[in-house]
């Protein structure tokens, strides 16, 4: 155990997010994939929208392609329907989860539907290893029931949607290819999360609301910090807080990235964009 106390994560960066749109005029705040942060290996890309205005979110998504990651929707609040080129269908609704492996490559809407006129989650795009770019899509799609509810001393609750927590609670979302845990934390004030995190593992907090100290350095506000290297990490709510802690195994290596499609050279990447125009997605 003293191990893991020498061995704790703390704060290496704070960001905050840029205000943007993205689709059809969708309001988001893009934290990962902006100015400050473009990328953490393996994580490409972090949104997160909210607003109980139907018009900054209505127009949605109407259909894009993706080639050589994955998309991962995670709901908090509202309604997302999904629709691909190869018939795929599916409705996301509060406290869900699609884990979408675009690989080789689909084209998908995803069109928010009102409800009580709140739509509030995020979007996280994770990075595939070169070998396993060009692989067949796949989804993996589950609503809030499916997503087991761990619940710890103090009040705390673990949403485990991908991963093993430490009291093996195991996440639905499984063999991914590249290894990653995604949990959804809620801390009563006063209270403090530990927990082991695999020390090759990039990882990030994001926090949806409150204040929490990570090894003495406050975060507050919808911000993210990113985390130093170790074997794990203690949270401590300053204040009922909620709050995503995300982490996956980096690849190291080289990206190509533009628009819809992630690739790790440029050649590769203009095939991406022959292929979509040619029709062979």
């Amino acid at each position: 155990m003293e191990q893991l106390v020498n061995n704790r994560r703390g704060i290496k960066r704070v960001v905050v997010g840029q205000e943007t749109s993205d689709g059809a005029g969708v309001r988001l705040t893009r934290v990962i994939g902006g100015p400050q942060l473009p990328q953490f290996d393996p994580f490409l890309l972090l949104d997160h929208f909210v607003s109980d205005d139907p018009n900054d979110y209505i127009g949605g998504f109407p259909p894009h392609p993706h080639r050589g990651f994955e998309t991962v929707t995670y709901l908090l609040a509202g309604q997302v329907e999904h629709r691909d080129n190869a018939g795929h269908t599916g409705l996301l609704e509060t406290g869900g989860v699609q884990w979408m492996t675009a690989g080789r490559g689909v084209i998908h809407s995803e069109m928010p539907q009102q409800q009580d006129g709140l739509l509030s989650g995020f979007q996280l795009w994770v990075n595939l290893p070169a070998s396993q770019k060009m692989i067949d899509p796949r989804y993996q799609e589950f609503d809030s029931q499916a997503i087991p509810l761990e619940e710890r001393g103090d009040g705390v609750e673990v949403r485990v949607v991908a991963g093993q927590t430490s009291q093996h609670t195991t996440g639905p979302v499984s063999e991914l290819v590249t290894p990653a845990l995604f949990y959804d934390i809620t801390l009563p004030a006063g209270s403090s999360f530990i927990e082991p995190l695999p020390e090759p593992y990039n990882g990030f907090v994001y926090l949806v609301e409150g204040a929490v100290s990570i090894e003495g350095s406050k975060l507050e506000g919808s911000t993210l910090a990113v985390l130093d290297q170790g074997d794990s990490v203690e949270i401590a709510a300053q204040e009922s807080s909620r709050l995503l802690l995300v982490a996956g195994q980096p690849l190291d290596e080289p990206i190509a990235r533009r628009g819809p499609f992630v690739m790790n050279n440029e050649a590769e990447l203009q095939q991406a964009f022959n292929d979509y125009q040619e029709g062979r997605f």
